[in-house]
């Protein structure tokens, strides 16, 4: 089977479960997993046969992707803010809208030397890439796995970054009470209510961790509360507190953020209308 023919395989394979330009998508990634060749490169040798081992990890990558298992976690890693992430089973998939929470942060830090802490920091995608755009800054990402935090680690590594990292509870009151101040504080944390796991992909809730995406339908806002009242605590008057949120909580998180006493909260949508992000400032 040559490269091309292994393209549109794919793309035949998997349609009944993804749109056209998605599996097309899919199929760029999972061909260069196996090739090792750019798109470009595929597109000058496209009819280069494959070798056994690379028609062993085709047939292994469809039948992966049939079983609605994400492509990121199939070939190992994530593109976010421009750096490729690896990732696996321990830690969520970097989205783009996190790229946009990170953005909004860059956009109106004004301290090169900003002391950041990112909560629940899984694949550690917000704290590298915020600390690859502010060098001089001294970063920290905290995750109550220690699986999740091999992981990071092992991305700070790859991109050069020297994050701190803690195995760490937001939920732990002593335990983040011994962080040291900080000028930033974001997180991404879990949102979703255990009563909307029906409506979800099962690409997400059959592989990505609950650990990071579910609360409890009674509770929906326990992080937010918790990180909310650590950032009284730690950052400064002036301080900046960033969460990304349940589109369908966003009027909640900002009322609760008022009630907490913090100023100038902002809720903000994503690139495709949905609120999906909050700004406050410790008053």
């Amino acid at each position: 089977m040559t490269i091309q023919a292994a393209f549109a395989h794919i793309i035949k394979s998997i349609q009944p479960l993804y749109e056209e330009r998605e599996a097309a998508n899919i199929a760029h990634m999972l061909l260069e997993h196996i090739t090792g060749m750019g798109k470009m490169d595929r597109i000058v040798y496209k009819d280069k046969p494959l070798d056994d081992t690379q028609l062993a990890g085709l047939q292994a990558g469809i039948e992966a992707l049939l079983a609605k298992r994400p492509i990121q976690y199939i070939i190992g890693s994530s593109w976010f803010y421009g750096m490729e992430l690896l990732v696996n089973q321990h830690v969520l998939i970097p989205r783009p809208e996190t790229e946009e929470l990170v953005e909004w942060i860059l956009s109106e830090n004004t301290n090169p030397q900003a002391h950041i802490l990112d909560i629940g920091t899984g694949s550690g995608c917000i704290p590298i890439a915020l600390q690859k755009q502010l060098p001089q800054a001294k970063v920290w990402g905290i995750d109550i796995s220690e699986d999740a935090l091999a992981v990071a680690q092992s991305n700070a590594t790859r991109q050069q970054t020297p994050v701190q990292f803690a195995v760490m509870s937001a939920l732990d009151t002593a335990a983040t009470a011994e962080l040291p101040p900080f000028d930033i504080i974001v997180s991404n944390p879990p949102y979703i209510r255990q009563r909307e796991k029906a409506d979800m992909q099962h690409q997400v809730v059959d592989y990505e961790p609950s650990l990071a995406l579910f609360v409890p339908d009674n509770d929906p806002l326990l992080f937010y509360r918790y990180i909310g009242t650590l950032a009284l605590q730690k950052l400064p008057t002036g301080g900046k507190l960033y969460f990304e949120i349940n589109e369908a909580l966003g009027n909640e998180v900002v009322e609760l953020l008022q009630s907490q006493g913090f100023t100038d909260v902002t809720l903000r949508a994503d690139l495709f209308g949905k609120h999906r992000m909050v700004s406050a400032t410790k008053g």
